[in-house]
This record gives structure tokens, C-alpha cells and sequence, in this order.
């Protein structure tokens, strides 16, 4: 996460350390880089949006940063925050093979598989 803070901030045009506390709580953002941000994006924000969105920016580039300040040497990482097991059906054949019946009744087969018409030239 703090790799792509940090691309963005690049991309952006301004270091972590060009803004108070890099990204700190103190930091904001402000109307050229919600415009660059929205830019990147690919998304038409509306001019009376962007304090909001400023604001919005501003507030989850500081929980980012809370984040990222966290010490977690000899922290495992998760697939989920739950020690939860997925439940699994045995794995066995449920269908018998009709391969050959299927093919006996298709229009062409040749070496076990299909034959369709050709459709790209």
C-alpha cells in the first residue's frame, strides 16, 4: 500500500516529504492534486466536488500513513483476518465418462476431440 502511495505521489509531482509529516494527518491535499489524482483515474470530477474529495484524500492518505507507521517485524501475513477453514466436498467423479457416446452422435471427431468449421481465415 505504501508503494502505491508513494507511485502516486511521483506521479503527482511531489515527494512524500514536500507535504507536512508525509502524509501525516497534517497534510492536504489540495485543488491541483485532486485534479492530477482524478486525472490518473480517469475520472470527471465536478469543480464543487473537489474540496470534498480533497478532504476525503486527505483523510485516507493519513489512515495510510497510521497504517504504515504500524511495526509488524514477525507478523505473519493473513489471506484473512479470520482462522476460518474452508469446507470442502470430497474430491470424486460424480458423472461416469460419456465421452464416446458424445462423440459417436457429433457431426466430425478425429483423435478424440471436435471438429469444428473453420472460422477465422
Amino acid at each position: 500500500m505504501q508503494w502505491a502511495v508513494e507511485q502516486a505521489a511521483n506521479h503527482l509531482n511531489f515527494t512524500l516529504s514536500s507535504k507536512k509529516s508525509a502524509l501525516g494527518p497534517s497534510m492536504s491535499l489540495d485543488k491541483t492534486d485532486v485534479e492530477k489524482i482524478a486525472h490518473l483515474a480517469r475520472l470527471a470530477i465536478d469543480d464543487s466536488d473537489i474540496p470534498h474529495y480533497a478532504q476525503d484524500l486527505t483523510t485516507i492518505f493519513g489512515l495510510v500513513e497510521q497504517l504504515s507507521s504500524v511495526n509488524t517485524d514477525g507478523i505473519t501475513p493473513m489471506a484473512h483476518p479470520l482462522d476460518a477453514v474452508q469446507r470442502l466436498r470430497p474430491d470424486h467423479a460424480t458423472e461416469t465418462d460419456q465421452r464416446e457416446q458424445f462423440q459417436a452422435i457429433a457431426p466430425k471427431t478425429e483423435a478424440g476431440v471436435y471438429l469444428v468449421p473453420q472460422v477465422i481465415e
